[in-house]
């Protein structure tokens, strides 16, 4: 039944703009989420998410509410009723709401989604299905192990690790040449003597992924005889998916995934919490993906609309007597072509003045926008920007800032005889941070901050008992301040620098004499 066919045959009244998108977040990589799965997702109201969906998918709905509704092994955060009828209530919110159920896997293949498609049918709520890669076929791709081979293997079957399901189904199975066995890591013992008794070889080849896919992949291969135990040795733990016959033996030959660059670098197996604004993408990331690392992206702080925006224009349209613009962020350069654009200007109107940026980060944004900037201080920050600025006593500086700017570079303009004004040019707000959102942070091997305010909202919003890499000697200080006592300082004002500083960061952090 389609998705329009379910709602006609519901009386229940709904909104128009309700609709649902149940996702398969694919198996942890997050470069395997569908194209389609990605646009769902920007365009979603509410997301509620699983502990297998990989929470870096949620920068690509940095507008959207986020509800944890994670299920771990035999515990339950919450049940799979207590979700169905989430997932209605969240649609009929306020009108009605786009909601996305972010489901790791794929949405059919062992994950309920047919039982949530079945309560939005019920309720007479549109929906749509977006497939995702299953963790039956990629995990062991990953692993160097395909499920099927021309040679040795020309069908597979997926199960449940579901003991009850015993002998007399495995006796079903007889001629299926690859098993595929999900969520069976702790009946694994059980399971191998039951496919035994059933008529498999106890020396078929058999493997177990452990998080497959992702930079925390560990893998443990044996027979079907001496897999559980090879499991124990290894310290495996769910999530796992077992794989069971002759294409196990490929591993061998087609390893990849865990001998690539990326796996061994130096923040293999390392998570790496980066802080950055709501609505703003992280490049970092990338970077310390590069390099073997598990990213969390943790939005701390957002950014809104200036609170006297007629104030702010009055000021951008009579630029007179102004001698220099200063920009200390890549959010003020965003914001004041945003502003720009609200009162029908463009660069051309900045010609009268001089500009200058606080590092190099701000002056590229500029760049990318058409606008050398004048000036860039010898080194990044307010302290140097006040001190090297090359204007005269007397002369008009205008900072385009936030409400929360530091008094640094007004107090180093001042003491050299500078006339230093400041306009709001957009407003900093803390964010929302969800009690699984300071879960998977506490986590972390390492936090990222780049800006004192990052500091200052971290410790706010999750405390300081975290080490942490910043850009910058300014940060470092912000951060002592707030009360970080593990602070690793970038070399450079680079987010190449910064992706060192972390892994020095972690090793440290993680060494025989860390605290």
């Amino acid at each position: 039944m389609t998705a329009d066919a379910s709602a006609r045959t519901s009386s229940a009244p709904t909104s128009s703009r309700a609709f649902v998108s149940l996702i398969g977040a694919g198996p942890g990589d997050p470069g395997l989420l569908t194209l389609r799965g990605a646009e769902a997702l920007r365009q979603a109201d509410a997301v509620l998410f699983d502990y297998l969906a990989n929470p870096e998918l949620l920068r690509f709905c940095p507008q959207a509410e986020t509800i944890y509704v994670g299920k771990k092994g035999f515990s339950e955060y919450i049940s799979q009723e207590q979700i169905n009828a989430l997932i209605v209530q969240k649609a009929r919110e306020e009108g009605g709401k786009r909601v996305a159920r972010l489901k790791g896997g794929d949405v059919f293949v062992f994950g309920r989604g047919g039982e949530e498609a079945e309560a939005c049918a019920q309720a007479g709520i549109p929906f749509e299905v977006v497939p995702g890669v299953t963790s039956a076929i990629a995990a062991p791709a990953y692993a160097g192990i395909p499920v099927t081979h021309r040679e040795a293997a020309r069908s597979f079957a997926v199960l449940t690790g579901n003991t009850r399901e015993g002998g007399a189904h495995y006796e079903k199975l007889s001629g299926v040449d690859t098993l595929v066995l999900l969520m069976g890591v702790r009946n694994l013992d059980q399971i191998s003597a039951d496919l035994i008794a059933a008529g498999r070889d106890p020396q078929t080849p058999a493997a177990t992924v452990q998080w497959g896919t992702t930079p925390r992949q560990r893998v443990a291969t044996g027979t079907l005889a001496t897999i559980a135990q090879a499991v124990r040795e290894a310290g495996l733990e769910a999530p796992a998916v077992t794989v069971v016959g002759e294409v196990a033996r490929l591993r061998d030959t087609l390893r990849w995934f865990d001998t690539s660059p990326a796996f061994g670098g130096p923040l293999a197996g390392r998570t790496v919490a980066v802080t950055r604004t709501r609505d703003g993408a992280s490049a970092l990331s990338d970077l310390l993906r590069a390099r073997g690392a598990s990213v969390l992206e943790v939005p701390l702080i957002r950014f809104a609309d200036t609170g006297d925006e007629a104030a702010l224009h009055a000021r951008l349209r009579d630029l007179s007597g102004v001698a220099w613009l200063l920009l200390t962020s890549n959010q003020a350069v965003t914001a004041l072509f945003t502003h720009l654009t609200r009162l029908g200007l463009d660069a051309r109107h900045l010609s009268s003045v001089r500009i200058a940026a606080v590092g190099p980060s701000t002056a590229r944004s500029l760049l990318e926008r058409g606008v050398r900037a004048d000036f860039v201080p010898r080194a990044p920050g307010a302290r140097h920007l006040g001190a090297e600025l090359p204007a005269r006593p007397g002369e008009v500086a205008l900072h385009l800032t936030s409400q929360v700017a530091e008094d640094e570079l007004e107090r180093g303009l001042k003491a050299r005889g500078l006339r230093y004004e400041r306009a709001e040019l957009y407003r900093t707000e803390p964010a929302a941070l969800s009690e699984p959102a300071r879960e998977r942070l506490r986590q972390a091997d390492v936090v990222t901050l780049a800006s004192g305010s990052a500091a200052r909202h971290l410790a706010a919003l999750a405390g300081t008992g975290f080490p942490v890499a910043v850009m910058g000697p300014q940060t470092a200080e912000a951060a002592r301040a707030a009360g970080f006592t593990r602070v690793t300082v970038a070399q450079e004002a680079t987010l190449e620098a910064l992706a060192d500083a972390a892994a020095q960061a972690s090793e440290a952090a993680t060494s025989p004499a860390a605290p």
